[in-house]
């Protein structure tokens, strides 16, 4: 979908893309603010704490991808880059995320199950 986003050859490989994570962070951020307004009725801008990420990264079992010493702040920054990175290749549609924010009502279920839908289509 973006030229400018390198094909990866791993899981790692994303997770580590601190580029990436950077935008990914954007995204997340907007993903999570059009769900709190869709829920709320009206418009809502909100950041997702790291904290929170990083648990939905563990409880999606996806710690085991990253190196042995990476904190918190790292896994959420994985997992960021992990969100925005199938939505960039084309094969994970913003609706779709969108769905699944909105289809759990606890917030750190929601992400972990995002994560998992995002590796899905994630391709490698």
């Amino acid at each position: 979908m973006f030229t400018f986003i390198p094909q990866h050859k791993s899981l790692s490989g994303v997770l580590m893309d601190q580029k990436l994570a950077k935008l990914g962070d954007a995204y997340v951020n907007f993903l999570y603010s059009m769900a709190l307004s869709k829920k709320k009725g009206e418009p809502a801008g909100t950041k997702v704490q790291g904290r929170l990420l990083a648990d939905a990264f563990k409880k999606a079992g996806l710690r085991e991808f990253l190196p042995s010493r990476i904190d918190c702040h790292k896994q959420a920054d994985a997992a960021e880059a992990l969100i925005v990175y199938p939505w960039l290749r084309g094969s994970m549609t913003m609706k779709e995320a969108l769905e699944i924010l909105e289809q759990n009502e606890d917030t750190i279920e929601a992400f972990s199950v995002l994560l998992l839908a995002a590796k899905s289509k994630t391709e490698l």
